[in-house]
């Protein structure tokens, strides 16, 4: 995919900037559209002015868990005889989320002046575009309330999946920057109060003495320029992550690191097979089905994955065999679904699919996390007793040969 900049005009006639990815141009044109938007110009994004994504301040999206909360209340108010109207200002009112609160807000009053609830709410980014695809399907079955629900249960269960995959990715890279902060410690403040001893004692220091010390000379001389090379990785590597290649590149790293790849695949599968289990359950086709779980792909591998999928589907081949094509989605899922095809419930496979990789997930994050902890400390300690020994193996020496002498 790549990345459009685009000026467009909105309904109130006024400016509007932003970016989109998009296979194509038109693609590009089609999305914005969908916004509520009039494009005027669209253009691709280079290397060079591509939007760098800081995500301290980049606008953050609406939780998982707030969208199942938004969702699972919709419902319920919706099923006690309540206007949609009515129940979107009481919803705006008790919505503690800024973002989700001024996007109900916002579709409140599209609402009101006769759009359709769908419409209104495709106009606004913080509204995912499966729940704006589900929203239409429940309209058009009448069936607006059992929609909200399935789409409580699937944020419901894509927040517990997240948090799970977040836990098992943070906790080591605590560990890890608390190592460092150790090491840091120790190289600047500690050992530079041995440094004036060292310089007195009349002997040869050994290598790795030498080493520790022009570390901590180093750190200490040049600490800015160590910040500069941190913070040019960081930005470059969001540069590059935001180039076509770069993210491929990226993903296809993910996929291939012992252990935390095999997490993103069982984790991809469970997203992939609980959204498609939500839409067909819903009644949505299986084309439209397969390119809304396609949007919802965070790896770029599994995106275009399910794209060929897709096309191969719209064929007439079955989605067994063309899962299976991929090579990215493990033989589990595809003879889930295939026994889904033969027998005619390929909704209720792909609900046993999802259940199945969720609690897989769980699992290989309480193991991986177990593993982690162990093996960090012991390179810390490793690590802290290389340092250690380097500031005493000089006083040895001296002791030794102090004692040779007498």
């Amino acid at each position: 995919m790549e990345t459009f900049s685009y000026k467009a005009v909105n309904a109130a006639g006024k400016d509007v900037k932003g970016s989109v990815e998009a296979d194509s141009r038109d693609e590009a044109a089609r999305k914005i559209k969908e916004q509520g938007l009039t494009p005027m110009t669209i253009a691709k994004q280079t290397a060079l002015d591509k939007d760098i994504n800081i995500p301290l301040f980049a606008g953050k999206k609406v939780p998982a868990r707030d969208m199942s909360v938004f969702c699972r209340q919709f419902a319920s108010i919706l099923k006690a005889g309540v206007s949609v109207i009515s129940a979107l200002e009481m919803l705006s009112a008790q919505t503690e989320n800024k973002k989700l609160k001024e996007a109900i807000v916002e579709t409140q009053s599209s609402v009101e002046k006769g759009e359709n609830l769908s419409d209104a709410m495709r106009k606004n980014p913080a509204f995912p575009s499966i729940l704006v695809d589900m929203v239409r399907a429940g309209e058009a079955s009448g069936s607006l309330e059992n929609a909200l629900l399935r789409m409580a249960i699937q944020f419901e269960k894509e927040a517990k999946l997240n948090g799970m995959v977040k836990k098992a990715m943070m906790y080591p890279i605590v560990l890890i920057c608390v190592m460092i902060g150790v090491i840091i410690v120790l190289l600047t403040f500690v050992i530079p109060s041995f440094m004036t001893m060292f310089a007195d004692l009349d002997t040869e220091l050994p290598s790795t003495t030498k080493a520790i010390l022009a570390m901590s000379n180093s750190i200490q001389s040049y600490w800015y320029i160590y910040l500069l090379v941190v913070a040019g990785i960081v930005v470059g590597i969001q540069m590059y992550k935001r180039t076509p290649n770069g993210r491929h590149n990226l993903d296809k790293l993910k996929i291939k690191i012992p252990v935390f790849g095999l997490l993103q695949t069982k984790s991809a599968c469970a997203s992939f097979a609980r959204t498609m289990s939500t839409l067909l359950q819903a009644g949505m086709p299986m084309i439209d089905a397969l390119e809304i779980s396609a949007s919802t792909m965070k790896n770029v591998l599994f995106y275009d994955a399910l794209e060929k999928v897709k096309n191969g589907v719209s064929l007439g081949l079955p989605l067994s065999n063309q899962l299976g094509s991929t090579g990215l989605f493990p033989p589990m899922v595809v003879h889930m679904v295939n026994i889904g095809e033969e027998t005619g419930n390929v909704e209720e496979m792909l609900t046993n699919s999802a259940g199945y990789y969720e609690e897989e997930v769980e699992v290989q994050t309480q193991a991986l996390t177990s593993m982690m902890e162990p093996i960090i400390i012991i390179l810390m300690a490793l690590v802290v007793v290389i340092l250690i020994l380097s500031i005493y193996q000089p006083m040895i020496q001296l002791y030794n040969t102090l004692g040779n002498q007498a």
